[in-house]
């Protein structure tokens, strides 16, 4: 098969930049400025569930909102776009994991301007702590990183794949 070269390239483009976020998410994306805004729609979209769904609706919302595009490209049977925007998800996860992993010291620089530590409000405290597990924050960090990194790398073997499958080709049919 010979493949799209422009697709693959810009497959391996994509799949070396997001490993290399998949092993430091510390240090954050460009797409951390859109999760953002996004994250936050999801507390205001949930208020209406109740204090916990509120609260659990930015990253709820978070997650939600790239996996719809995924959807809307595999519906369209343009299953390379829907490759290329799951690394998107699988980044979004690793920013939920940066925010998950911080529930107990409560570190990162929130939105108030403050740290939770500081007296700024902590989702994930909140949440873990509600569920009574906020000494499994590890655990539960661990379990969202996993996630992350398989989408990721579901994402990488897709996205070049689908590079090498003429358009023709791409039907969904199972």
């Amino acid at each position: 098969m010979q493949p799209s070269y422009p697709k693959l390239i810009f497959a391996i483009v994509a799949t070396l930049y997001f490993l290399w976020i998949a092993y430091d998410p510390m240090q954050g994306s460009f797409l951390d400025l859109v999760d953002l805004p996004i994250h936050e729609t999801g507390h205001l979209l949930f208020q209406p569930f109740g204090e916990f769904m509120m609260i659990a609706g930015g990253t709820i919302f978070q997650i939600f909102f790239p996996a719809v595009f995924v959807g809307y490209f595999i519906w369209q049977q343009k299953p390379y776009s829907a490759a290329m925007v799951l690394f998107w998800v699988g980044q979004s996860m690793f920013h939920v994991w940066v925010y998950a992993a911080d529930a107990v010291v409560m570190q990162l620089m929130l939105t108030s301007g403050m740290t939770g530590s500081e007296g700024g409000f902590h989702d994930w405290n909140y949440m873990l702590t509600e569920f009574a597990i906020l000494h499994q924050t590890k655990t539960v960090a661990g379990i969202i990183r996993a996630i992350a990194t398989l989408t990721t790398i579901t994402a990488a073997v897709l996205s070049i794949y689908y590079s090498f499958v003429p358009e023709a080709d791409t039907d969904l049919d199972l």
